[in-house]
């Protein structure tokens, strides 16, 4: 053994046992947290775990900094990870292994005491570890006996096993002493390096076959250390760049002598270095390299930043690291040394053959250091160093001397293997004589290599062709494009016609100029575009993702987004540097990306276009590394460009996130952009065909995309739709999918009608409603009935019965004639109206005679149809012209349970579609089915829905269908939950559906992993009963696809049978529970939406429902069918799940006091209000909650009440107007929404609270059984003995009661008067409950209010002989409000009486119980406002009435409302002013300027009064209503109603309505006769009138009808609480 040691065996023996050592050092401390209790992990060991699972380094770092130790991360969850920026992917993977590693320490808790005498338990089984192979099982198991290996073991056992953990050498291992010269030092330097470079090949090897997820020594796993290329040989490529931490190929020995060797030197403390040790250390490597390279006569290159040994721990070999460069020069001059170190003979060969430094720079993402590798090219070309021999002195830097000192001796070296080593002694004779050979060989390698090597084109069109089809024969056109581009070039810009036919969602365009000369200004000539710039996707006013997306307006036209300012824009946007850009606008790039990637378009729906036209920046590169992080690889990349410069630099730059090689294959590289133009665009489905509309020269007209998209708010139907469809390109197997697709379930489009008028498929069934709708379309355009500018046609069907399918039919049928477009409810009826008008005039010579236009509106909002007809009208009525048809049909199409009695209410405008078919109908589905039959592949179950309606949703054929589908299904699993779950919102909710991405995210699909995004097929991981009823649609607004079960008959059927083992709220409350469904991000607030309208969103007739319900039919289901608690259980639920919902709360106490149970509606009403308590509804329903606590009272213990019981119901009854009296004052400051059931509740309890009052037998009632006892008791200060003391705290309230009940009446009287109310006043919903009054009458609900509040105040007490005292002022008002005469509301109600006599009866009893001169005995102002009126109303019924004051006693008494200004006058006193006031022919003869100013105060005032009444709310909900118009005549006798209008229009109340909406009534004669065309003018779009001395603004009832420019006109004049109001506006001829 010692003689093994001391021989030429020792160094073999010694070597093996330091790798040995080393290695086991190695796994030991990698394995050292697997060997310890989770507890007793500190940060070490979770770096070491983090690492090991492949989590990205700069969230390792993070997470160390957070101090998380082994309990820590037990306790991780998703919001803290998140709390640190870290992204979904990275948190599924931390929170799934952390997760499986739990589970093993878990299952193995058994096993601790086996564990304590053998850790390879721990290693291997309780860890989990990834080693899977028997070898990998046989290395661990054998570790230790490995590490305490005896010194006297076998070598060839030990060679045995270095040869299993190494890869596989073909140069052998041997260790050789420096010739002469060599210091000591230097021997062991060789020594360690040859160690440390096996060590770390045989540790790669390790953690290879060990583990296919172990984590490399320093960042990323081994896997993810990619390979990098080597720089060019020769070729200083400023593009070129390497990656910090890629891996270069090992060092190499000779090849073939061109190829160059590599040797690799960490350098990183030397870099460090002062400049002389630098220079020295540096030409010391340089200069040995280059002999022993020159020597072999190879070429080589040495790299110095590249890591060539693991002395540093954490790195690999060939791992690329980089060195800082502080100058330059020092590289440079270094190799000064070559004069010094070489033979004088040998200097001018070794200065041609060793090429200067190259400093190629080292990149890093996130990273602004600047890092280099410094690289020494090595050429000994044949001519010169032919015959030399190259030795040399090495300089080292001596310590001591502080000097550069150079070996004694000159060295010969050569390369031997991957190492430069000095020449033996003894070998030196036979090397020397192998020169000649190796001239020879070097002379031969050179002209070998100088010939040209064939260059392989590429089939970039194939490639192309792959890129964009995935290998079919055309383009996806449902796939959006994000491009993103520098400076175009103007060739460039011939050859990008394929970018004007793709559907681009949105461009980062980094050409500031691109709006002058660029990409831009050729892009807007074919689409319409909203120009960006980076900093709007800030999102600073923190708006939801969908109003943010309608702000930006994403899905309206192309966003070109300036990512580098914008040259021609006046604004602060300028381009600048990359540093600056880096510095100021990267964060808004990074959030623009991550807000589309992460919130607006799904996965996979999208593909990112690099269009590199011109020389790259960096911050094109930042994009691109910015949308490879979010999509989380290169699947949906693609990158173009035509120059490979351009290419090579991007690709260098954009290494640092994805190697060159993945780069290549999504690139397209050298090819002519216009190739790539033609090439594309012969890809796409559809050829270049213009698109064409009808004209009404029974033409067509072309219609450019541009045009086109204009009018972004329809979705036009051409005259020639589809046929740019390339049909060849179809397969009869597409064909049939295309039209089973339909008859899945899915809704029908205007290919499916195409195919079938080309005979490519079956005809789509027509129902028999479809000729009806068509002779209702002919009689509008041809029939006999009156033309108005908007006519109204309404679908009426019931869900699944091909309502949609008929309104859509005939648009099909209709498009050659009329113009057709369906409307996209998402947009305002402002914008649809004037995109319409726009649309019926687009190139037409004669606007008046254009072609009628219909408009679908689908799943339509009866005030959203309303006000588009308005806002269309108004458009028309503007044109001043008569037209001939209508200039718009509106086609409403909307689902209904009881289509039959809408079509009853409305017969000659409304069709019903129902699920019953006629005898031919069913004739035709039976003959469709047997067509279908016949197709390749046929499954009746897909197209279930098609029949079911050929069996016409039998409730049996549906039920047994759903027993069927649902035999065997496995009730526990996800997809039967997700059933579960769709059927509830589909059934409940109209028109619900859950996103794929929800869907796919809780069947746990579609996970990221750490490369790539997981392929999968949602489809395939479905049951057969959920792909059976499961149907797949995709929103054309936000491109994202949504699972809905085919019919919500099925829905409820499925729900039903599977509710038999779960119960509704229970599936309910799972779902509440779904975390994975709530937090997820795409279409959440849709999904949201769901969830609430589900538990809060209650049905209504006007929606089309069956009823009108107190809460949503699914908590009334719960109520009905399970009971009244588990329906409070899951609101409980919902309300802790949905965010403490403050509306949920409201419910819930909606929902206890409606089952009597008012603490907790007390408790719940008070959460609310908690959480907003400033909103009028909430407050309104804590009123609520006390209104029925007290009628509940006061109807079950009336008769039982103690005096104890008394007090509690008046107390409650207090409480609850006081809540609405906070409702009224809360609803006052929301200026979005006009609340007024704070003053409804006051009077309806207040009410009910004097009846409780007046039965109290405190309060007894006199012989004429009036209320005298309680009234004396409200007006006055006295009080009851018997009540005093135990209604001590009641007494102040009660004797505000009659005030306040005042003044909530008088509220109301004031708002009724503003707007234009009680739409049934002459055919009232006879199924409107009584309580409903106030919303379906609410004109008559005050009369009969104000009639059962003044009864109680009607007593002769205390009137006495003095008129003037307050309490006979009091009562004489009470009596005038039984009579009608106490508001302006109920007052002019008066005028809608049928029965004029008692009308006029009443009015003149009214007027006679105020004072006989009103002038001498001051009224009050209210009363003074009432008695005015009161003769209006009176003279409009009866002009002859004795009981009429003359015209100027009324204006006298009026004057106070002008005097005393600054009085807070209502603004019906201000209304009286401009009736009274207007000039009148026979009392104003000489001009006033004094009436003047009262005319112009009055409706100045009453404008400022109107804007804040009407807040923010849309015209539609609150249309101004016109009471009086002026009429031909004087005094009283001017002022006419509009009923008596209406009575001259004659006809329905649906033809007068119809008729004001056209202004058809101004040409009626009978009217023309009885009103006054007023003369006026027109300026600057602004109408005037003379007054009595100067002008007065009037108000047009439609701005568009008021003629542009300055011009003289005529027109009716109305009296509106908005001011004066101008009809029919006509210029003068």
């Amino acid at each position: 053994m010692e003689r093994a040691r001391g021989g030429n065996g020792y160094w073999p023996w010694f070597m093996n046992q330091f790798l040995r050592k080393r290695i086991n050092n190695y796994f030991y401390k990698k394995m050292d947290y697997k060997m310890l209790p989770l507890a007793e992990w500190n940060e070490s060991h979770v770096r070491c775990w983090l690492e090991s699972i492949g989590i990205k380094k700069e969230y390792v770092e993070k997470l160390c900094e957070e101090e998380v130790t082994g309990p820590v991360l037990k306790e991780l969850d998703e919001p803290f990870l998140k709390s640190m920026g870290m992204k979904r992917g990275q948190i599924h993977i931390i929170t799934r292994k952390r997760n499986e590693l739990l589970e093993h320490l878990h299952k193995n808790a058994g096993v601790d005491s086996a564990q304590a005498d053998n850790p390879s338990i721990k290693a291997s089984e309780v860890l989990g570890s990834d080693i899977t192979t028997n070898d990998d099982k046989k290395r661990v198991k054998n570790r230790n006996s490995a590490v305490s290996m005896k010194a006297n073991a076998p070598t060839e056992e030990t060679d045995s096993d270095l040869k299993a953990l190494s890869i596989t050498q073909h140069e052998s291992f041997h260790v050789t002493s420096y010739q002469k010269g060599s210091s000591e030092t230097d021997n062991t330097g060789a020594v360690e390096k040859i160690g440390k470079e096996h060590t770390l090949k045989t540790m790669s090897t390790f953690c290879r076959r060990g583990s296919r997820k172990s984590h490399s020594l320093h960042e990323n796993t081994v896997e993810s250390l990619t390979l990098s290329k080597f720089r060019q040989f020769k070729n200083e490529d400023i593009n070129f760049k390497y990656v910090k931490n890629r891996i270069l190929a090992p060092e190499t020995g000779i090849i073939d002598l061109i190829i160059p060797c590599h040797e690799y030197k960490s350098f990183t403390t030397a870099a460090k270095l002062d400049r002389q040790r630098l220079q020295a250390k540096f030409a010391y490597e340089v200069i040995r390299y280059a002999s022993a390279c020159m020597n072999v006569r190879t070429n080589g290159t040495i790299h110095f930043g590249v890591m060539d040994s693991v002395e540093d721990e954490g790195w690999k070999h060939g791992q690329i690291a980089g060195i800082p460069v502080r100058d330059r020069d020092i590289y440079v001059d270094a190799l000064d040394y070559i004069e010094k170190c070489f033979e004088p003979s040998e200097q001018e060969a070794a200065r041609n053959c060793i090429h200067p430094p190259i400093f190629t720079e080292v990149i890093q993402k996130d990273s602004q250091e600047q890092y280099f590798v410094v690289e020494v090219d090595i050429e000994p070309s044949s001519s010169t160093v032919k015959g030399k021999i190259f030795q040399v002195r090495l300089p080292r830097f001596n310590e001591h001397s502080n000097k550069v000192i150079f070996d004694k001796n000159p060295v010969l070296h050569q390369r031997v293997g991957t190492k430069s080593e000095p020449v033996k002694n003894e070998e030196l004779v036979a090397f020397i004589q192998s020169l000649q050979e190796k001239d020879v060989r070097r002379e031969k390698a050179e002209s070998s290599s100088n010939e040209d090597p064939m260059e392989i084109s590429q089939n970039l069109g194939r490639k192309l062709s792959v890129l964009f089809t995935d290998g079919k024969n055309y383009m996806n056109d449902s796939l959006l494009y994000i491009l993103v581009a520098n400076s175009c070039g103007k060739e460039d810009l011939k050859s990008v016609n394929f970018l004007m036919r793709m559907n681009i969602f949105c461009v980062f365009d980094f050409d500031e100029d691109s709006n002058v000369s660029g990409l831009y200004a050729k892009y807007k000539e074919h689409h319409e575009t909203r120009s960006h710039f980076l900093q709007n996707y800030w999102n600073e006013s923190k708006m939801s993702t969908t109003e943010f997306q309608k702000h930006l307006g994403l899905f309206d036209h192309t966003s070109w987004i300036f990512c580098n300012g914008r040259s021609d824009f006046r604004g602060d946007e300028k381009s600048c540097d990359e540093d600056t850009w880096i510095r100021t606008k990267k964060k808004y790039l990074k959030k623009a990306i991550s807000f589309i990637c992460d919130e607006i378009l799904p996965k996979g729906s999208f593909v990112v276009l690099f269009l590199l036209s011109s020389p790259v920046e960096k911050p094109i590169v930042d994009t691109f590394q910015e949308f490879y992080t979010e999509m989380n690889g290169m699947d949906y990349i693609i990158c173009i460009a035509e120059s490979k410069e351009n290419y090579e630099k991007w690709a260098n730059l954009a290494q640092a996130s994805c190697s060159i090689e993945t780069l290549e294959q999504r690139s397209i590289v050298g090819m002519k952009l216009s190739h790539v133009d033609a090439t594309i665009q012969n890809m796409m489905p559809s050829a270049i065909c213009p698109r064409h509309l009808p004209v009404s020269t029974r033409g067509l007209c072309m219609l450019p995309t541009l045009e086109e998209e204009k009018m972004s708010s329809l979705e036009i139907l051409c005259a020639d739709q589809c046929d740019d469809i390339k049909l060849d390109l179809l397969s009869t197997k597409e064909i049939q999918e295309i039209e089973q697709t339909f008859y899945q379930g899915r809704k029908v489009s205007w290919k499916n009608f195409w195919l079938a008028d080309k005979g490519s498929c079956g005809e789509v069934i027509e129902r028999e409603a479809c000729e009806e709708v068509h002779k209702i379309l002919d009689d509008i355009l041809h029939g006999n009935r009156i033309r108005y500018s908007v006519a109204q046609l309404k679908i009426f069907h019931q869900p699944g019965s091909g309502g949609s399918t008929i309104a859509r039919q005939v648009l099909w049928k209709r498009r050659k004639d009329l113009r057709c477009a369906v409307v996209k409810s998402s947009y305002s009826t402002a914008t649809v109206s004037k995109h319409a008008v726009n649309f019926r005039e687009y190139d037409e010579n004669d606007i008046k005679n254009s072609l009628p236009v219909i408009l679908l509106i689908e799943d339509y909002d009866e005030d959203y149809l309303d006000e588009l007809k308005s806002d269309l009208m108004d458009a028309m009525a503007a044109r001043r012209s008569h037209f001939s048809k209508p200039c718009f049909i509106l086609l409403g199409c909307k689902r209904s349970n009881v289509p039959e009695k809408l079509c009853k209410a409305s017969p000659l405008d409304t069709v019903a579609v129902t699920h019953k078919l006629t005898d031919q109908e069913k004739h035709l589905f039976k003959t469709k089915i047997e067509k279908l039959k016949k197709q390749n592949d046929f499954k009746p179950a897909f197209i279930l829905t098609f029949v079911l309606m050929s069996e016409e949703f039998n409730e049996t054929y549906v039920r047994e269908f759903v027993e069927h589908l649902l035999q065997g299904i496995d009730l526990s699993s996800p997809v039967t939950n997700l059933m579960r779950y769709v059927a509830l919102l589909n059934f409940y909710v109209h028109n619900s559906h859950i996103s794929l991405s929800h869907c796919e995210a809780f069947l746990g699909l579609g996970a990221y992993t750490e490369e790539r995004v997981r392929e999968y097929d949602f489809k395939n991981n479905l049951s057969e009963q959920a792909r059976v009823i499961f149907i797949e649609l995709r929103e054309n607004t936000t491109c994202i696809s949504s699972i809905h079960i085919i019919h919500y008959l099925v829905a409820k059927e499925i729900l039903h049978q599977l509710s038999r083992s779960q119960p509704q709220s229970q599936i309910a409350m799972k779902l509440l529970q779904e975390k994975v469904l709530l937090n997820h991000r795409f279409g959440r607030e849709e999904f949201m939406k769901f969830i609430r309208d589900l538990f809060i969103r209650r049905d209504k007739k006007s929606r089309g429902d069956n009823t009108d319900s107190l809460f949503s039919p699914f908590i009334e289901h719960v109520c009905k069918v399970e009971d009244c608690e588990k329906a409070i259980e899951v609101l409980k639920t919902a309300y802790e799940c949905l965010g403490k919902d403050a509306f949920f709360a409201q419910q819930l106490a909606r929902l206890h006091y409606n089952h009597e149970k008012f603490e907790d509606a007390e408790y719940w009403a008070g959460v609310a209000k908690s959480h907003l308590p400033n909103d009028s509804f909430i407050l309104d329903t804590e009123g609520q909650v006390y209104r029925k606590w007290f009628s509940f009272t006061l109807d079950k213990k009336m008769y039982e009440a103690t005096p104890g019981g008394v007090i509690e119901m008046i107390e409650t009854a207090l409480k609850a107007m006081k809540c609405f009296r906070a409702a009224q004052q809360a609803a006052k400051s929301e200026i979005d929404s006009m609340n007024n059931a704070g003053y409804f509740g006051e009077v309806e309890v207040g009410c009910r609270l004097l009846k409780l009052l007046s039965t109290l037998e405190v309060f007894p009632r006199n012989t004429q059984g009036e209320h005298s006892e309680l009234v004396r008791y409200l007006l006055t200060d006295y009080i009851p003995e018997k009540i005093k003391k135990p209604w001590g705290k009641l007494h102040s309230r009660l004797k505000g009661l009659r005030q306040n009940i005042y003044n909530a009446l008088d509220w109301i009287s004031e708002d009724l008067s503003y707007f234009q109310t009680d739409k049934n006043q002459e055919k009232q919903d006879e199924e409107a409950k009584e309580k409903e009054e106030q919303v379906y009458n609410p004109r008559k609900w005050l009369k009969r209010q104000s009639e059962v509040y003044a009864k109680f105040f009607t007593s002769e007490y205390p009137m006495g002989e003095n008129k003037g005292e307050p309490e006979t002022q009091l009562l004489r008002r009470m009596n005038i409000y039984k009579y009608g005469g106490g508001s302006v509301t109920t007052i002019l109600s008066f005028l809608t009486d049928s029965k004029e006599i008692r009308s006029v009866e009443k009015l003149e009893k009214i007027i006679n119980f105020y004072p006989d001169d009103p002038q001498k005995e001051r009224l009050e102002d209210t009363d003074l406002i009432n008695y005015i009126l009161c003769h209006i109303t009176l003279a409009c019924l009866s002009p002859g009435s004795s009981k009429l004051l003359p015209f100027e006693t009324l204006r006298e008494l009026s004057n106070r409302f002008f005097k005393q200004r600054r009085t807070a006058f209502p603004a019906s006193a201000h209304f009286l002013l401009t009736l009274l006031y207007w000039p009148d022919d026979a009392l104003d003869k000489e001009p006033n300027p004094d009436k003047d100013d009262i005319l112009v105060s009055a409706l100045q005032t009453m404008k400022r009064m109107h804007d804040i009444k009407v807040k923010n709310i849309a015209p539609r909900k609150k249309k101004i209503y016109t009471h009086f118009f002026l009429g031909k005549g004087s005094g009283l006798r001017k002022i006419m109603h509009k009923t008596r209008i209406d009575k001259l229009i004659g006809g329905s109340l649906d033809d007068r309505r119809l008729k004001w909406q056209h202004g058809d009534v101004w040409n009626i004669g009978k009217i023309r006769d009885v009103l006054r065309r007023v003369s006026g003018w027109t300026e600057n779009g602004k109408l005037f009138v003379q007054g009595h001395v100067g002008q007065i603004h009037i108000v047009p009832l439609h701005y568009d009808s008021v003629p542009q420019g300055n011009e003289n006109v005529t027109f009716y004049l109305g009296f509106s609480f908005n001011g004066l109001v101008a009809h029919d506006i006509q210029v003068n001829k």
